[in-house]
């Protein structure tokens, strides 16, 4: 048996640019901070105030952390009038959050995957 017989998964070897870019993602997304306001905006736009009071960073700092993320075009802002709203753009980069606080459970540890159906008769 081969390799790719033995392993399944994407019918192509990613390219060195995927696989750069895949880094820079999750680089991106490995600062607490920004993963927690990733997760803050996955529930729809978010005004910057808030998010830094529900982060509990400073408005400069919060401020930093999402034009990094605007900057790696994961969430985009709006103006209106005094306030920026935030919201995240890219649906695979949310699901990835998503799904990382499905896998993680709230002490830290591991989730347990959720029981499957035995079908062997």
């Amino acid at each position: 048996m081969t390799v790719q017989e033995s392993a399944p998964g994407p019918a192509e070897e990613p390219t060195e640019l995927q696989l750069a870019a895949a880094a820079d993602t999750f680089a991106m997304l490995a600062s607490p901070a920004r993963l927690h306001l990733m997760w803050r905006m996955s529930a729809g736009r978010v005004d910057v105030g808030e998010l830094a009071a529900h982060v509990g960073l400073s408005l400069p700092t919060t401020s930093q952390h999402l034009s990094k993320l605007r900057l790696a075009g994961v969430v985009s802002a709006r103006r209106e009038g005094r306030h920026s709203y935030y919201t995240v753009d890219d649906p695979h980069v949310l699901s990835l959050v998503e799904q990382i606080f499905e896998h993680i459970a709230p002490d830290g540890t591991l989730a347990p995957d959720p029981p499957t159906e035995d079908h062997r008769a």
